[in-house]
């Protein structure tokens, strides 16, 4: 016998999705179900995986925990957030419901802007202490890892700040944190009449700031008609490439400018939003590798009734994935079971598909496949313990949290029966 740390067992459905490469078509509805299953750990890691039968004849463990009609599964990987800031804009909420636009709200001063000076006025430990509430509650939510932007500062020193925290979060949290360098959210109040400057300075300072000191694996940028066009986006994410930085975009989320286009064109890792995509640019996305990732909530959020073409880059053989775009404008929204029951409702994806969407699919748009995203022998012990009969539960109950138990590394964080 085996010895484990930790036993899972008599799991209804267990969901292994277990894949050496990111799901497209209908793999993505593959979520190798095995029934009345269980895990072993082992440290961090993942021992075994099989029927309960076969677990507890080769394994052996002092803890046991029993599944019995609940459903466990990998942990969400939530791979587009933007969790650092200080105020949230709720006002802003009720203003696009009196009819006002994103656009307009944006250019009148609000939106991202408005987010800036209390950032930029924020210690670092402010920072940390308000991004470890929210995080906090993701994680209860089932959320194990996630990819966390700057870009509410749009200084080198508020941008450092900004990461530093992120920094900070990754070392004292549960939550594994995937750092972003997002100094391409927006112009700045006072570069909005010499974008050119700004420009430059994010080349010639943040960029290399923020490389020096190891700050970001990933370089992200707005590309839209009234933020970051075509050509400036090309210009800027060039010289992060230079430096060595993985790309990332939010890309055609409001108007068909090219951004997808230019994704695969740059060579970058995701494409993110993607409501107005060319399909051309789908089909360049598909060409390149470059992996979209849908933000249903969002969408949501703006009272928009076109969301982006899931189907359509499926049928392309796109492997999706879905994010909450966590943020205090346009998206307030951390659960990333709410964005899979959106996925279903609002953009056709079948429950194993939007499941599928937000484990395995986004673990390689982190390009983390390897560690997590699935229930295999020697990845991370990154699993959820669902008070659910069957994985189409979970989009059907809608707004609620699902989650009784999460395990990270192998040791459980959370369990909601003892709150």
């Amino acid at each position: 016998m085996k010895k484990a740390d930790l036993i899972i067992r008599n799991a209804n459905q267990l969901l292994t999705i277990k894949s050496e490469c990111p799901k497209t078509g209908i793999e993505m509805q593959n979520l190798g179900i095995i029934q009345n299953g269980a895990v072993a750990i082992l440290g961090e890691e993942i021992a075994g995986v099989d029927t309960t039968k076969e677990i507890t004849e080769n394994f052996i463990s002092e803890n046991i925990i029993d599944a019995s009609g609940k459903v466990v599964m990998p942990g969400f990987v939530d791979p587009h957030t933007h969790p650092i800031f200080v105020k949230t804009r709720e006002n802003e909420f009720e203003m696009r419901i009196l009819g006002r636009t994103y656009k307009e709200i944006s250019q009148s001063g609000g939106g991202i802007r408005s987010s800036i000076n209390d950032v930029r006025k924020a210690s670092k430990e402010e920072l940390v202490e308000l991004g470890l509430k929210r995080i906090t509650k993701m994680l209860e939510m089932g959320t194990t890892t996630i990819e966390a932007k700057s870009g509410y500062g749009l200084s080198t020193a508020s941008e450092i700040k900004m990461l530093e925290a992120i920094s900070e979060l990754n070392k004292i949290s549960e939550m594994d944190i995937i750092p972003t360098f997002l100094g391409a959210h927006e112009f700045p109040e006072e570069y909005k009449d010499n974008q050119e400057e700004y420009i430059k300075i994010l080349i010639d300072e943040m960029l290399p700031e923020v490389k020096k000191r190891n700050l970001a694996k990933y370089c992200d940028i707005f590309c839209e008609k009234h933020v970051f066009n075509v050509e400036q986006s090309r210009r800027i994410l060039s010289e992060a490439k230079k430096l060595g930085f993985k790309i990332r975009m939010h890309a055609d989320e409001l108007e068909p400018i090219g951004g997808a286009e230019l994704a695969a064109e740059i060579g970058a890792v995701t494409a993110d939003h993607l409501v107005a995509v060319s399909d051309k640019g789908i089909k360049k996305m598909k060409e390149a590798g470059v992996i979209p990732i849908l933000l249903p909530a969002t969408t949501f959020s703006l009272g928009l009734k076109k969301y982006a073409p899931a189907r359509k880059m499926i049928d392309a053989g796109l492997p999706i994935v879905l994010a909450t775009d966590f943020n205090p404008g346009s998206s307030h929204c951390d659960s990333m079971q709410t964005v899979i029951s959106l996925a279903c409702t609002e953009m056709g994806l079948l429950p194993s598909g939007a499941i599928t969407a937000s484990t395995l699919n986004a673990a390689y748009s982190l390009e983390l496949g390897n560690k997590i995203g699935s229930i295999q022998t020697g990845k991370q012990a990154d699993i959820l313990i669902m008070d659910m009969p069957s994985y189409k539960y979970l989009p059907y109950h809608l707004g609620s949290n699902c989650v009784d138990m999460v395990i990270k590394k192998g040791r459980v964080v959370f369990n909601n029966s003892q709150r």
